[in-house]
């Protein structure tokens, strides 16, 4: 990691997330959601902030009303969905795979899904109550089992349109059919997946799943409304008191995005190598030789707005790539505030498509699913993944 940018990504890691963006289970021993040194202190950007009033998207989109519309079809709003409003499940009202012995379905009735398993014998049928993951890989399923929380040991995959083992699942054929069901959800690990994917459902070390809304909504980023809504009609636009990510440079907003989809410091604390760190876009981003905590061309938000649905077309990013790498010598003002020569050499071998090889996507076993490797770096023929 460039030393410019690692002097910018200090202090401990507290916790971590169960669940990936894209619905697939990474169950490990390892920290989490890096707690950042600006707005909101408490912990991760979704967790609950004690006394914080939460209003709910529409109360936002009274004056939002552009970007709290967008927000309710991006990946970052369905994140986590109840089953009576998940799409994929709605869409499918009849999964069914057999894996290692045993049957599992999934059923639609009416706006309920039901998750069932069976080895021909005996059969457990549960109602599923949350989606983890908008599905653009895949989508886990958590319901309710002999009182505790469980996470399905199957999942849907987008690239198959049906069920396979989730990610991250032993190895180990499971002995019996309670094994067969899937994982038990720990009270850690449930305030780390859910403070991740929904709103507001972690209040320090205590779950509030009454209070919970599902996905990352726009409190889930820029923190309660009520204070600001209140001050915003009083008249009073100076204690508005909401917190606005976009402000931060581009080392500290890495570090914001990074409390769920992962730091460097994280990924360092794991102990992950080699392939498994491709879904981790803000280590690989870090890692990149032009990365600077200082220069807002290489920030998260220069590439992705989190109003909108990420972009699948490569064209797009071509003209973020030109922002550094062009012919013209003249000078930009960074997110510092300083003035940024452009320094940045132009590719000799082609001039569109530019993330097609130098952000080449890498296959994940198990994942159904190839990641762009956000490490941005001149890759060379036979080359290994890089660490």
């Amino acid at each position: 990691m460039p030393t410019n940018a690692r002097s910018k990504f200090g202090g401990l890691i507290l916790s971590w997330v169960l669940f990936y963006g894209a619905g697939l289970s990474c169950r490990a021993a390892v920290p989490g959601p890096a707690k950042v040194d600006f707005p909101p202190a408490q912990g991760p950007p979704t967790q609950a902030i004690p006394g914080g009033a939460y209003v709910g998207r529409e109360a936002c989109a009274a004056c939002h009303s552009e970007a709290a519309k967008s927000k309710g079809g991006d990946s970052m709003a369905r994140a986590m969905e109840t089953a009576a409003e998940c799409e994929i499940l709605k869409a499918h009202p009849r999964l069914s795979v057999r894996k290692e012995g045993y049957t599992y379905q999934i059923i639609r009735e009416g706006n309920r899904s039901i998750y069932r398993v069976t080895d021909g014998k005996h059969t457990i049928s549960e109602n599923i109550l949350w989606a983890f993951g908008l599905g653009s890989a895949g989508q886990t399923y958590v319901f309710r089992h002999q009182g505790e929380y469980f996470q399905s040991r199957v999942s849907f995959y987008n690239d198959t349109q049906g069920l396979d083992l989730t990610l991250g699942v032993p190895d180990a054929p499971p002995t019996s059919i309670e094994e067969a069901v899937g994982s038990v959800i720990s009270e850690e690990e449930s305030r780390l997946c859910f403070g991740c994917h929904s709103t507001g459902a972690v209040s320090g070390d205590h779950m509030q799943f009454d209070r919970l809304i599902p996905g990352v909504t726009c409190e889930g980023c820029h923190g309660p409304g009520g204070k600001h809504i209140a001050a915003v009609q009083s008249g009073n636009s100076a204690g508005s008191q909401i917190f606005n990510p976009g402000s931060l440079d581009t080392g500290d907003l890495t570090r914001f995005c990074g409390s769920c989809h992962r730091t460097w410091e994280q990924v360092q604390l794991m102990h992950l190598s080699g392939v498994r760190t491709v879904r981790f876009q803000p280590y690989r981003l870090a890692n990149s030789r032009c990365f600077d905590a200082e220069d807002s061309r290489i920030s998260c938000k220069a590439c992705h707005d989190p109003h909108h649905t990420v972009r699948r077309d490569i064209s797009f990013y071509d003209a973020k790539c030109e922002a550094c790498h062009t012919q013209l010598n003249g000078k930009v003002s960074g997110s510092s505030g300083k003035e940024e020569a452009r320094k940045a050499s132009i590719c000799p071998v082609g001039k569109k498509n530019c993330v097609d090889c130098h952000m080449p996507k890498y296959s994940l076993p198990g994942a159904h699913f190839k990641f762009a490797d956000h490490e941005i770096r001149i890759v060379r023929r036979g080359e290994s993944y890089p660490d």
